[in-house]
């Protein structure tokens, strides 16, 4: 399976080399061109946390080939006789548990900017929109996801992950956006997906949560 990646911003590659790995028959070569040595690192990242067999080629400038060999068994991404990450045992021992629909029980997302960290802010929405898009292809997704402040502007008409968030919420993902912050900036005739909370429900969420994640 070849894919086609070149032109495609973080983290779209190893999003496009998942799905491709998913449809690949057990043991097939899924081979991801790609423009630049970053793309090139997230691949092999991803391979090697799978416990996948993977190889990188330069083929001339800006282009760039990864090689991936899907799973042997379908569902056994970890190489045998590999065992869980400490984290995740130590997750099982807590009582850590999946929803149904694939949720994480206790697992909060927390967005409150429209951007992600600090120092260009043009940047900063191309890694937010980066963090939502890939937030979507999780094999574990958060219980809830809550906005507030400028983060509000993510769940309204015109934002560029608007899609992205409906697609989280139809996947069974709480999505929470402070109404003090839809008034605030006058966008709550403008909400186009989740429901309105307040300040008391969204200290009750992060309170009781026992992962916050807040990139």
């Amino acid at each position: 399976m070849k894919i086609d990646a070149r032109g495609k911003q973080c983290p779209l590659p190893v999003m496009d080399a998942k799905e491709g790995l998913k449809k690949a028959a057990p043991g097939e070569i899924v081979e991801v061109c790609v423009d630049n040595e970053i793309a090139v690192q997230n691949l092999m990242k991803m391979a090697k946390h799978k416990g996948l067999e993977a190889e990188s080629q330069k083929k001339e400038d800006r282009v760039f080939f990864v090689r991936i060999q899907a799973a042997g068994t379908e569902g056994q991404d970890r190489k045998q006789g590999e065992t869980e990450p400490p984290v995740q045992a130590e997750e099982q021992k807590q009582g850590t548990a999946c929803l149904p629909d694939g949720r994480r029980k206790g697992l909060v997302v927390v967005l409150s900017s429209d951007r992600m960290g600090q120092g260009d802010d043009v940047l900063g929405k191309i890694l937010m929109k980066g963090f939502i898009y890939a937030l979507v292809g999780q094999e574990e997704l958060p219980e809830t996801l809550l906005l507030y402040n400028g983060g509000a502007r993510l769940s309204c008409e015109g934002s560029e992950s608007l899609e992205d968030l409906r697609q989280l919420e139809a996947m069974g993902v709480e999505i929470l956006t402070c109404g003090t912050c839809l008034n605030h900036y006058g966008l709550t005739e403008k909400l186009g997906v989740g429901g309105i909370t307040n300040m008391y429900e969204i200290t009750e969420k992060m309170c009781g949560a026992r992962t916050i994640v807040k990139p």
